[in-house]
């Protein structure tokens, strides 16, 4: 596993540096495999990251139609519902660039989370390559929340079915509200061949010091929790997340 620490002066940078490291791999397995595999991080801090790669500048950098998109979490919502990771990935990112709606592979967050969860496992299963039971992902989008979260992988206690299972339930409480949604594990992460994390805001600047702390506590930072054995994980923050990490 390569970790590489891209510190951003403004989100504007941040913004436009995610997307090049971003559309520049997409493109790179398209190139080698003619299609690439796609995985979209959900909350507020992907839509810059999104609207950029929509733009004239990177949109024609990608051939789109031959990325497969999916989820690495969804609230149990509809998919036209406020809340909904798949809807705000579609608004901003998917309906501006020639998506292939056929390679738009979205959790199902309008079905009660057993089913679908258990729906996303079939679907993973179908485009699995041979021997494996989920896609392996070119390109990982991933947050952290200000409790060391990432997907919906939480704080506590680890789910029972996380170490068999590529998806899984969560329910959970997250900043005061009951949390009831859908996950991969880090039984599909840790297989990806480049996991992106994005990380701006003060708020965050806590968990991310702890996110990257030699001190390993997978229970209580889950973020820990992924590591592509094979692959690379890219951290890009802005200075003000970043003001607790120290570069040689």
């Amino acid at each position: 596993m390569e970790k590489k620490i891209w510190i951003h002066s403004n989100l504007e940078d941040f913004n436009r540096l995610v997307a090049a490291n971003a559309a520049d791999l997409l493109a790179q397995a398209i190139q080698e495999q003619g299609y690439a595999n796609f995985l979209l991080s959900g909350g507020s801090t992907p839509k810059g990251v999104y609207q950029a790669l929509a733009s004239d500048r990177f949109r024609r950098l990608v051939d789109w139609s031959e990325v497969h998109f999916f989820w690495g979490d969804e609230r149990c919502v509809p998919p036209d519902d406020e809340n909904s990771n798949f809807k705000m990935a579609f608004e901003v990112l998917l309906r501006n660039v020639p998506a292939d709606p056929r390679k738009t592979h979205r959790i199902k967050g309008e079905l009660a989370p057993n089913e679908s969860a258990e729906d996303y496992r079939q679907l993973l299963a179908d485009l699995a390559p041979a021997g494996m039971s989920w896609p392996i992902f070119d390109v990982a989008l991933m947050g952290l929340g200000e409790d060391g979260h990432t997907a919906s992988l939480f704080p506590g206690a680890r789910h029972p079915d996380e170490g068999i299972y590529p998806v899984i339930p969560v329910t959970a409480q997250y900043q005061d509200r009951p949390a009831h949604r859908v996950t991969l594990t880090p039984l599909a992460l840790n297989t990806s061949r480049n996991v992106i994390f994005l990380v701006t805001g003060e708020s965050k600047a806590l968990a991310l010091q702890k996110a990257l702390s030699d001190e390993e506590d997978l229970e209580r930072i889950p973020v820990q929790r992924i590591r592509p054995a094979a692959g690379n994980i890219i951290w890009h923050t802005d200075s003000t997340a970043a003001k607790y990490i120290h570069q040689d």
